[in-house]
């Protein structure tokens, strides 16, 4: 880090979080809406025209520590707060979007006049409906390496939540 740097780095994963979501939806030709507070365990809103205008509210996590996937299922723990608000059945489907960052905080982000790009990738779950948990702190949850957040994944995330597939 520099040493005029002002953010921690979990501060930079969240920044970096909010890019890349705000990337994908950009890329889909979407919207994206920032909460000034998270009260919800809602960190950024992305909106869609079309039939039924759908929307999603996700609640973002960065992570140097994913790991290998395990038979396609990555295992993350999660605070308990957070998994409680991710089930709540809600208007708006909710899902969370976890973006894996290499270890090397060098390699999270490179700028050059021919690319930006911001290392790894992300991959989304919803837990909508999910069991209760009897854990006080955290939960491990599964998130399945082939629901990687990208533009093509975010369409069909829409398509379904316009569809009311997600809650």
């Amino acid at each position: 880090m520099h040493p005029d740097a002002i953010m921690s780095a979990p501060d930079q994963e969240e920044a970096l979080s909010r890019a890349y979501v705000a990337a994908v939806a950009a890329g889909a030709g979407y919207t994206t809406a920032t909460m000034d507070l998270d009260r919800d365990g809602v960190d950024i809103q992305i909106r869609a025209g079309g039939s039924m205008r759908p929307s999603l509210d996700i609640q973002l996590k960065a992570t140097i520590n994913l790991g290998a996937a395990h038979e396609g299922i990555f295992r993350f723990p999660l605070k308990r707060r957070n998994y409680d608000l991710l089930r709540d059945v809600a208007m708006v489907p909710r899902i969370l979007v976890l973006l894996d960052l290499p270890r090397d905080k060098a390699e999270w982000l490179t700028v050059a006049p021919e690319q930006l790009m911001i290392r790894r990738c992300a991959y989304w779950a919803n837990f909508a409906r999910s069991p209760a948990t009897d854990n006080q702190d955290t939960i491990s949850v599964s998130v399945k390496q082939s629901d990687r957040f990208d533009v093509s994944g975010l369409v069909a995330l829409m398509n379904s939540a316009r569809a009311g597939g997600l809650t």
